[in-house]
């Protein structure tokens, strides 16, 4: 039985290829980032003074020459319309952590109320670059979470009503999932292994319920596997899915890589959450609606065996590439 897109017609050989140069393209992109890049911040707020402190993964920054400057310049605090002045700032590393440590002072004219921020450190590491923030007020807390999608937010030293932590924490997770290359590339390369539409129903569900029982049992053990770890895992699945393809296209039993594929997206989540604070039930139903919103896209259709060995090579190709990176690395 052969599926294609979403309106069940075959497409052209033309449009075929065209979609694998796409998939051959999305494929190569995450050799080039991390599928894990985070950093965490920590705001006091007293009077019309803010003392913040940035902690960033050595490996985050390791192209960059000057980092106080390229990161502390693309971080910027507001208050009442203005923008705080910058008082002084200086970076240095840690090696007991492998952690840069940042230190900065910032001086309003008039007491903080409310706390605005703008952060794109996402420009000076790489592009799914995600920043937690914390402040305090007057014993007062409150966070935010600051990526390329959302780059600044207004903290209000208020506890968040029911509704807001649901839609918030929500969102959060199906923007990890929607700004994730890594969690896009194994969804299409699960698309590329299905054969019915049957089966792919099951390895989508195969993928979400390895995505929440490893987000689950990570949180539970308090085991944190280093990013790399969880890259080059994810970056070997991959590439043997590839591998199954070409020389054994008839094999059953995908459903356990796809579950496979989800534990490791578990990885991410369960240090997401373990960072954020946040509930891992209100950010895996996000993921886990996002992730059914692309299943649903039906963007990747069934090649024919040719174009299908072609995209299964590039998928084979990007997890070998992929492991000797962060293997090197």
């Amino acid at each position: 039985m052969r599926w294609g897109g979403c309106n069940g017609a075959r497409d052209s050989p033309e449009r075929r290829m065209s979609r694998v140069a796409v998939i051959l393209v999305v494929a190569a992109m995450p050799a080039a980032g991390h599928v894990i890049s985070m950093s965490n911040g920590f705001a006091t707020v007293s009077g019309n003074r803010v003392e913040y402190i940035l902690r960033m993964p050595d490996y985050e920054i390791a192209q960059v020459k000057d980092p106080a400057r390229a990161l502390l310049d693309r971080i910027r605090f507001s208050s009442g319309r203005k923008t705080a002045r910058r008082v002084d700032g200086e970076c240095h590393d840690d090696p007991s952590t492998s952690t840069l440590i940042c230190a900065a002072n910032y001086q309003f004219t008039a007491p903080v109320e409310k706390l605005g921020v703008e952060c794109s450190f996402y420009e000076a590491t790489v592009p799914n670059h995600i920043h937690l923030l914390r402040a305090e007020r007057a014993g007062k807390y409150d966070q935010a979470i600051l990526d390329s999608a959302f780059s600044s937010a207004t903290l209000a030293f208020r506890p968040p009503t029911a509704v807001e932590t649901a839609v918030g924490e929500s969102a959060a997770g199906a923007m990890r999932v929607w700004t994730n290359l890594t969690q896009v590339l194994l969804l299409v390369a699960i698309g590329l292994a299905a054969r019915t539409r049957r089966e792919f129903a099951v390895l989508v569900a195969a993928f979400l319920a390895g995505e929440c029982a490893g987000t689950a049992i990570l949180l539970r053990t308090l085991w944190q596997p280093p990013p790399r770890f969880a890259e080059a895992a994810a970056a070997l699945a991959l590439a043997y899915l590839a591998l199954e393809i070409l020389a054994f296209p008839k094999s059953g039993g995908r459903w356990v890589l796809a579950l496979m594929f989800g534990g490791f997206q578990g990885m991410f989540f369960a240090l997401f959450v373990s960072d954020s604070g946040y509930s891992s039930g209100w950010v895996l139903a996000g993921a886990c609606f996002a992730a059914l919103a692309i299943a649903g896209l039906c963007a990747i259709p069934r090649p024919g065996p040719i174009l299908r060995k072609v995209a299964a090579f590039g998928f084979l190709a990007t997890g070998i590439v992929w492991f000797c990176i962060r293997l090197r690395s």
